[in-house]
């Protein structure tokens, strides 16, 4: 029998608690000249526009917007916009890393502000949450991610470095970096009364061929705040989605064990992974998000290639109806045919559909 068809946010959520799904879940990662592109394709003028007219499942995030003047970002890094070769889009990257200079705790605390709640108006989560559930949509708020903090502001060679040759300034600045994250994503929860569906708590650990440091390493200086942040997510009776890039697979049953539940962007062409080794050995603790590769697949193949490598991860990960969400590995960058994506989320909506 048919299964009865669900809203968005009743496909997610039944995905995350690994109950059958009338069709795979499928959500979007876009850099602004993609995104813009699709709407063209579409001919619509906004983002939720552009959801509704894919019907997508998209997981809907909401923010707290910073109100101190003067101050870039919430880490106070100046950006500058570094044009991509091919002129299809630019990126984004550090001017200068705010701490990276320094060599000392003295010198971090005299001349660096550590950013505070106070910074940031957390008055209207709660009317977008409302919206987005009114839409069918479900909704993620607050994002830690230690390492990529610590990496904007020190380097990520600094980072490293600091790691195995200066522990007590990295156990600073991490503990300095949690301070702050954990407050505001507790602030955002808070606001959210219980409408928040799901909060990131992740790292990016991998590279294209391992790990950037041990599981030792990162137990070390990382575990404790993952007990502490996931602990907290729990108490707001948000679920936890872990991002974490590159060829990561041997660090699964760390993240499974801290009590992670959602595991994205499963980059299954680089080393050590296995789709169906991993649907096999976490299928009941992890919903899996992701798979669709964006390095080679989606903007240098053609639309065959990417129905295959929807029917890969749909085989794999979908075999019984339950816990996967289709996306791509990461934002779909600018040079991407856009027939590509049109034809990975029409075929999956048909491959995918719960037999």
């Amino acid at each position: 029998m048919k299964m009865p068809e669900m809203t968005h946010r009743e496909r997610v959520l039944a995905a995350i608690n690994h109950q059958p799904t009338d069709r795979v879940p499928l959500d979007y990662w876009g850099v602004e000249e993609f995104t813009a592109k699709l709407m063209n394709h579409y001919g619509v003028k906004d983002y939720p526009a552009l959801v509704k007219a894919m019907d997508l499942d998209c997981i809907m995030g909401v923010w707290a917007p910073l109100i101190k003047a003067g101050r870039k970002g919430e880490w106070d890094i100046q950006m500058r916009q570094v044009p991509l070769p091919d002129g299809s889009g630019v990126y984004e990257e550090p001017v200068c890393h705010p701490i990276g200079g320094y060599e000392t705790i003295d010198e971090i605390e005299t001349h660096y502000e550590w950013p505070t709640t106070d910074m940031f108006d957390y008055s209207n989560v709660l009317k977008q949450c409302r919206a987005y559930h009114s839409d069918g949509y479900a909704v993620s708020g607050g994002y830690i991610s230690l390492t990529y903090f610590y990496e904007m502001l020190r380097g990520t060679e600094q980072m490293l470095l600091d790691f195995a040759s200066d522990p007590e300034l990295a156990d600073y600045v991490l503990y300095k970096i949690n301070e702050f994250a954990a407050a505001h994503t507790k602030k955002i929860l808070e606001a959210g009364e219980g409408l928040i569906d799901m909060t990131q708590v992740t790292d990016d650990f991998g590279c294209q061929s391992g790990l950037l440091m041990s599981e030792t390493m990162i137990e070390r200086y990382l575990g404790k705040y993952y007990d502490s942040n996931i602990a907290q997510a729990r108490a707001y009776g948000a679920h936890v989605y872990h991002h974490d890039d590159g060829a990561v697979a041997g660090l699964v049953p760390w993240i499974v064990g801290k009590g992670c539940e959602i595991l994205n962007p499963l980059q299954w062409h680089l080393p050590g992974w296995d789709l169906h080794q991993l649907k096999a050995e976490f299928s009941s603790r992890l919903c899996f998000h992701g798979g669709i590769d964006n390095q080679l697949v989606l903007p240098f193949q053609g639309v065959q290639e990417v129905q295959a490598e929807v029917r890969a991860c749909i085989d794999a990960l979908y075999s019984d109806n339950t816990g996967y969400i289709l996306a791509p590995c990461h934002n779909v960058q600018a040079i991407t045919p856009v027939e590509n994506v049109v034809a990975m989320y029409q075929y999956a909506k048909t491959y995918g559909t719960a037999k």
